[in-house]
């Protein structure tokens, strides 16, 4: 690489370049900002009309930018006329990833009304939650949300727009087919839209209680897909015009769910904005995924730690051409430096990346990839990127110097505004402009991040202080290891002590007196679990891809 972070930061943000970068003062809280950024989505979805170039591929089916924007304006027309949608209204999206996901989220923004981002996985009584939470008009669902959410639905009178239905199954009175309802001519409705009025709300994949709507403004989400296009460009200057990828068009390969921020803003809205290829999978297969990059050239591998695994850990990996792929990564959890090696050395040209992200902050982060994912194993990226400021505080605020382990805070105009109905979590979390993370973790003195533990999450045994995430960094080094949890269980002498639980790749055999050998090499003994399950099923883990671990006591050592 040959520019510093940092030059290329001053480089990409500088005035007069696309990503200029300002300070804007509001409430008191001021935040560097992106100057060309539009005010209201609707802008960036209209930069799609008339582009005959392929947007999505899902099986079979290849959608144009200007047949999806077609079919944008139709639903848009149908919501507002033959729903009678209004501004500021909630309308939910509850279906697998299908291009209709898309659509009705392009629709729903662009008459100003609220995108409620409903989990495919939820059961019946967590649908209704969120029904009744989000107090939606509509629901826009497929066959099997339509028969997990219709009696809830019915019960607060919330009429139901269903997307693929068997055809040959019965509607109920207050459920309609997409295609009785969406006619392909129909304009887009005259709406005026402004940067704050709300736009979305995604429900936070809590391990406990009922999930926090997250709400997001138009501002917020135009700011956020120029802060990850402006984050390509700083990689891009990074690597110089000859880096890998180079030659080809960027495209994604949509892995993880629409409902999940990752899915939505840093993948979807990147695609649409930017007019990239998306290519969608029905469900997360390695091999099927394996044979999507190979057929589309895909440039961008963006998903869970987890799936970067499968993808390597496939019997059929050598059998495809993944030289296409110039960035393998993501988010949504630590990636344990033995994954961050596989990458290098697994790919022909794909660098590995991580970004450090959450739903407060639309997913938008410090980032690593490449030569410093290497040099940097441990750490998840460069702080301050051009429009995020990152401070390490005490349990006083108090801002902490290099080195030092304390709370992470956020500040950025990524930020979401407040949970949905929830002003004592909003003040509680949102102090002065600044996001309190949860996460624990400490700024070396090169400027590079370390996420070290959630701070409800890291384990105190006998007043020493035990990361999980270099606990299980650790486990990830042992080459019979595929997937690995580390927690905290009671004691009554001290306290807590380190447990964990692991997945061994398929015809491996690890005991657990094996483990801990290979850990004492690697930790101190206090660090070492006393505790271990080996499953032979995959670790819990919610649909965001993180561990849930708060189940894994009652499950593993009951």
């Amino acid at each position: 690489m040959g520019l510093s972070f940092q030059e290329a930061n001053a480089e990409i943000g500088a005035p007069g370049s696309p990503f200029e970068v300002i300070d804007v003062e509001r409430d008191g809280v001021t935040n560097r900002t992106f100057k060309n950024a539009p005010s209201d989505l609707r802008q960036i979805f209209d930069t799609a009309r008339g582009i005959d170039e392929t947007f999505i591929v899902y099986e079979d089916e290849n959608w144009t930018f200007a047949e999806v924007m077609e079919e944008v304006d139709a639903l848009s027309y149908a919501l507002v006329h033959h729903y009678g949608v209004t501004p500021g209204e909630r309308v939910g999206i509850a279906m697998r990833n299908y291009p209709e996901w898309i659509i009705s989220f392009a629709a729903i923004l662009s008459i100003g009304a609220i995108s409620v981002s409903m989990n495919a996985w939820w059961t019946a009584q967590e649908l209704e939650y969120a029904i009744n939470d989000a107090e939606l008009s509509i629901m826009i669902a497929d066959t099997e949300r339509i028969e997990r959410g219709a009696e809830a639905c019915q019960r607060a009178n919330v009429r139901m727009l269903g997307v693929r239905l068997d055809e040959l199954a019965p509607l109920a009175p207050h459920v309609e087919h997409w295609h009785d309802v969406v006619i392909r001519g129909a304009a887009m409705p005259a709406v005026t839209l402004s940067a704050d009025m709300d736009a979305t709300i995604l429900y936070t994949s809590g391990t406990t209680g009922s999930p926090k709507g997250a709400v997001s403004t138009h501002g917020t989400i135009t700011q956020t897909v120029f802060a990850f296009a402006s984050g390509a460009a700083v990689s891009a200057a990074r690597r110089g015009p000859d880096g890998p990828g180079s030659a080809l068009a960027p495209s994604f390969i949509l892995i993880v769910p629409l409902f999940h921020v990752t899915g939505c803003i840093p993948v979807m809205m990147t695609c649409f904005s930017f007019h990239m290829k998306l290519v969608m999978m029905y469900r997360w297969e390695p091999e099927r995924a394996l044979q999507l990059i190979e057929r589309h050239k895909v440039t961008t591998f963006v998903g869970v730690p987890t799936q970067s695994w499968d993808l390597i850990e496939s019997p059929h990996f050598l059998d495809y051409d993944t030289s296409s792929l110039a960035s393998v990564g993501g988010g949504g959890a630590p990636a344990p430096p033995a994954l961050i090696n596989r990458i290098d050395g697994s790919f022909k040209n794909g660098r590995p990346g991580l970004g450090y992200g959450m739903t407060e902050t639309n997913a938008y982060g410090p980032r690593i990839e490449g030569d410093d994912s290497i040099t940097h194993p441990n750490s998840t990226g460069s702080v301050p990127t051009l429009v995020m400021d990152v401070e390490i505080r005490d349990d006083q605020s108090r801002t902490l110097g290099p080195n030092e382990s304390g709370e992470i805070w956020m500040k950025s105009p990524t930020l979401i505004r407040g949970f949905w109905r929830q002003p004592e979590v909003t003040m509680s979390m949102l102090v002065n402009g600044w996001l309190r993370s949860g996460d624990l973790g400490r700024i070396d003195e090169d400027g590079y991040l370390y996420v070290e533990d959630r701070v409800k999450d890291m384990i105190i045994r006998a007043g020493e202080n035990v990361y999980s995430a270099e606990v299980e960094a650790a486990i990830y080094e042992h080459p019979a290891v595929y997937e690995a949890a580390v927690f905290g269980l009671p004691d009554e002498r001290l306290g807590e002590v380190v447990a964990c639980a692991v997945v061994l790749k398929a015809g491996q055999h690890l005991s657990e007196d094996e483990l801990r050998a290979h850990l004492q090499k690697r930790l101190a003994n206090f660090k070492i679990p006393t505790r271990v399950a080996i499953s032979g099923d995959s670790l819990p883990r919610n649909a965001a891809g993180k561990f849930l671990k708060r189940e894994m006591p009652g499950r593993y050592f009951s």
